[in-house]
């Protein structure tokens, strides 16, 4: 059936606001149904056929690419820090050897990141155990570390910087700076993947929807300022510091991207076995 509307994921971070900003704000998106949810949901609705097409982890499209396809020019990376993917440590980093690290279930690509961190790069072996909770240090009251991404991450770490008490902080490490500082490459956290079934029905929707895709992206870069002023996340992280962080995350997916991907997905391989 070739009729229907695009049924879009959609992630509720900081990180991708200002592209639904501009999907939502200055583009028809009568045809378009957008589902609410964090990476790990989002990639199940795909693989189950539940979403047409999502912003997805990378590593759900690598392990599924028979299924998918990815729009391309298109990705969620960092080169460098990405501020909002981290790892909250009571010992320094190359200390945690045969320690229990609490894993957010909200995340599968950065999930698989701390670990190639820590086995491939660190040559320390850990145990990871998935976790719900939200604070942090409640969760290292049981645990050694404990690794959040997107808002939830955010809001710990500007929870921490700004407590009275230092000296019994964690300590805070950023994921995609540890990545660059290995490889030098951007790290892709995600990827606009599309069904192959989606995409022989709705063609012309999911043409649309790219076509507008570039428009925000140009947008996005363009008026940084401007959609700030209207993100929620405004109101516990200010518009200043969400300006500094869209500056560093990457819409792009140039060669140096999939040169990146390709890396990760022979670690992935390592790490699986």
């Amino acid at each position: 059936m070739k009729t229907g509307k695009l049924k879009i994921g959609r992630i509720p971070y900081a990180n991708l606001y200002p592209i639904f900003y501009y999907l939502d704000n200055k583009c028809d998106h009568s045809k378009y149904t957008f589902i609410k949810g964090v990476p790990s949901k989002l990639n199940k609705l795909l693989r189950d056929g539940d979403l047409d097409i999502s912003p997805s982890s990378s590593i759900e499209y690598l392990r599924n690419k028979d299924r998918y396809l990815i729009l391309p020019w298109f990705s969620i990376s960092s080169t460098g820090p990405i501020k909002s993917i981290f790892l909250f440590s009571k010992f320094p980093l190359n200390e945690l050897g045969g320690k229990t690290i609490a894993v957010t279930s909200d995340s599968e690509a950065s999930a698989a990141l701390l670990q190639i961190i820590l086995k491939e790069f660190l040559s320390l072996k850990c145990k990871f155990i998935p976790t719900s909770l939200r604070s942090v240090r409640n969760i290292l009251s049981s645990f050694s570390a404990v690794l959040h991404i997107g808002d939830t991450a955010m809001i710990e770490a500007k929870k921490i910087y700004e407590s009275v008490s230092r000296q019994s902080a964690p300590f805070i490490y950023d994921l995609g700076e540890l990545w660059d500082r290995q490889t030098g490459l951007p790290f892709v956290y995600a990827l606009w993947v599309i069904r192959k079934k989606s995409l022989s029905e709705k063609d012309e929707l999911i043409k649309r929807l790219s076509s507008d895709l570039v428009k925000a992206k140009k947008y996005a870069s363009e008026n940084r300022r401007l959609i700030a002023r209207d993100a929620p996340q405004r109101k516990w992280i200010g518009e200043e510091e969400l300006v500094n962080y869209w500056k560093t995350i990457s819409y792009d997916f140039t060669e140096k991207h999939v040169e990146g991907l390709n890396l990760f997905e022979k670690y992935v391989k390592n790490i699986r076995q």
